[in-house]
């Protein structure tokens, strides 16, 4: 049994890419927790999809136990959150479940947008904070003028700020000493009534539901039963455990420690994220405050390609949203894709990454529809509807006016792409709010503040601040009410047929060009058919712009060689008949590559 004052909950924070999974790695290898032979580079990155793409999409806990340079031994329970924007929600949960905070701070790059956010959320969940100084190996680190850029940019004291090297091993040891030495101990009674914070949960196909909790009071062992304060729901547990990253079973959770439960939970909607764990027998029990409700802003609608596939895709949803409780969904149906799901998500990312994960782990062949934001619309009959897709748009005649999201962005940005990353604010109808310079010499940058509409960064606007910064620019964002906008819904057809998987809500200044790029990189990606195929853009009866794709064209002729002319006509006409006859029941496909090509639009 650890004594509570022994016991250390931390979370690792950090801008993308500044080495937390790696930082995680070397604490894991200097606390022994596996062998050498089982140690894999980011080692808590579990998922296919997160070792592909080098990032961090889930949060993972880690029990290891340190014997520190005073002779005592210490329990570490370490969270290793991720850096994107989109997955800020897995971020939150964990530093709910801790006291403290690993800053980790790129020694090359300095403070970015990213580190800030993750910062003030730590100091929102009243953290104590230890500032380290990552990848001091390389040649570019500057490690005292960024220590000067925590100071200003953040405000806390970096004076005594740990320099290591995650790649070579330099100053872990150090870290785990200031985890130990400057974290506080968690709170708890460990003699009290049990209760737990439910911090993620996921599905076995073998053992049900299993819940990942923090014990805030009391002990929980093998054969009690728990309830669910949320869903009322009484359960036996079968096992208690903890990882090392490997999985552990004990006998007991006590208060302070982060640990897994098995109670062969079956129903998924009874695990809500942050609901209270009790005992079945403790009915005065108060709940636990638990986390803050995310908002989705990006939605679209995902569709099965096989209709038949529909429940197998409701019940991956349900399953996938019990390890991601960040998106929601609800049932919605298209004329031109059937029964599927509209959902809500984080950001562009977080969107394609649900989208891959149902594919992947309950294989499934999905489309998606154009991204969209949520709009209020105000009724002539004072009358607010708020609306997620373009097929929710009432007759415009019904219409006074629309308002539209708008957010609060801080983009840092090193001096000499300014320039370039102002001219993109403006493009996308920025209003600049604020700028300001950190930092001299080589490190000097400028934090922006710009106010921007929600639906002109959904697209392409991360990807694009990225190419014309050469991927130097960081960029973070909050939500910042709503305004009144001209806008307008703009259909897309094909062959005649409107495609409500294309159509969008765009500003009235960008219809006429968004119109005329998607008619033109859909004309590249339909497949020619035997019969010309008319592609349109057009908002409300007025058509804005129109391609053409060529059809086909067999000759006809080849076997006529000389002879009279009107043998050729006949022929000629013939075949104009058949085209024309073809074009009013053929029906045009449009593959799903053309689909998300034609969404991911360079302006």
């Amino acid at each position: 049994m650890t004594n509570l004052s022994h016991i250390r909950n931390f979370a690792i924070i950090a801008h993308i890419d500044h080495g937390k999974s790696t930082l995680s790695d070397r604490l894991i290898q200097e606390c022994g927790a596996i062998s050498e032979r089982e140690m894999t580079a980011q080692i808590l990155d579990s998922m296919d999809i997160e070792k592909e793409r080098g990032i961090t999409i889930k949060a993972q806990t880690v029990r290891l136990s340190y014997k520190a340079d005073d002779g005592k031994t210490y329990m570490l329970n370490l969270m290793d959150t991720p850096g994107h924007v989109d997955f800020a929600y897995e971020v939150s949960r964990c530093l709910a479940a801790c006291e403290g905070s690993i800053l980790v701070v790129d020694s090359t790059q300095g403070v970015e947008a990213q580190t800030l956010a993750n910062v003030y959320q730590a100091i929102d969940n009243n953290h104590e904070i230890v500032p380290v100084l990552n990848k001091i190996d390389l040649p570019a680190s500057d490690s005292e003028s960024v220590k000067k850029q925590i100071e200003e940019v953040i405000g806390i004291d970096a004076s005594e700020a740990i320099l290591v090297s995650a790649k070579t091993g330099v100053g872990i040891h150090e870290v785990l000493e200031a985890v130990v030495k400057k974290l506080p101990a968690p709170k708890g009674n460990q003699n009290d009534n049990f209760k737990a914070l439910l911090i993620d949960s996921w599905y076995d196909p073998y053992l049900g539901v299993i819940v990942l909790a923090r014990v805030i009071d009391g002990c929980l062992k093998k054969g009690q039963k728990i309830k669910m304060m949320a869903a009322n729901a009484v359960y036996q547990v079968d096992s208690v455990g903890f990882f090392t990253p490997k999985k552990n079973f004990c006998d007991e959770l006590r208060a302070g420690e982060v640990g897994f439960i098995n109670a062969q939970i079956k129903q998924v909607s009874d695990c809500k994220v942050g609901d209270t764990i009790v005992l079945a027998n403790n009915d005065n029990s108060t709940a636990l405050p638990g986390f803050k409700q995310n908002q989705p802003v990006v939605f679209c609608g995902i569709y099965p390609i096989d209709a038949s596939d529909f429940e197998k895709f409701r019940d991956a949803l349900a399953k996938l949203h019990l390890n991601d409780a960040s998106f929601e969904y609800e049932p919605e149906t298209s004329s031109a894709l059937g029964y599927g799901f509209r959902c809500g998500f984080l950001g562009l990312l977080h969107l394609e990454i649900v989208q891959e994960r149902l594919e992947r782990e309950f294989d499934l062949d999905l489309i998606a529809t154009a991204p969209s934001v949520i709009y209020k619309i105000h009724l002539r009959d004072k009358e607010i509807l708020e609306i997620h897709s373009p097929a929710e748009m009432p007759d415009p005649v019904k219409i006074e006016f629309m308002e539209e999201p708008w957010i609060k962005a801080t983009i840092m940005t090193p001096d000499e792409y300014l320039g370039a990353v102002l001219d993109l604010c403006t493009q996308k109808r920025g209003i600049q709010k604020d700028l300001s310079y950190v930092g001299q010499g080589l490190n000097n940058r400028a934090i922006l503040v710009y106010r921007l509409p929600l639906n002109e960064i959904v697209y392409d606007f991360y990807d694009r601040l990225k190419s014309c910064s050469r991927g130097y620019a960081s960029f973070d964002w909050q939500m910042d009410g709503y305004e009144k906008s001209e806008l307008v819904k703009l259909t897309i057809m094909v062959n005649g047929d409107a495609v409500d998987a294309l159509s969008f809500i765009t500003h009235k200044t960008r219809a006429e060009s968004r119109g005329r790029a998607i008619c033109a990189k859909l004309k590249d990606l339909i497949p020619r058919q035997m019969f010309a195929i008319a592609i349109q853009a057009a908002i409300g009866g007025k058509i804005i712009a129109r391609e053409t794709v060529s059809a086909m064209r067999k000759d006809v002729t080849a076997k006529c060689y000389g002879g009279d002319i009107t043998r050729k006509r006949k022929l000629l006409e013939k075949q104009k008949k058949g085209k024309k006859k073809m074009r009013e029941i053929g029906n045009v496909e449009i593959p799903q590559s053309a689909f998300l090509a034609a969404l991911r639009l360079e302006d």
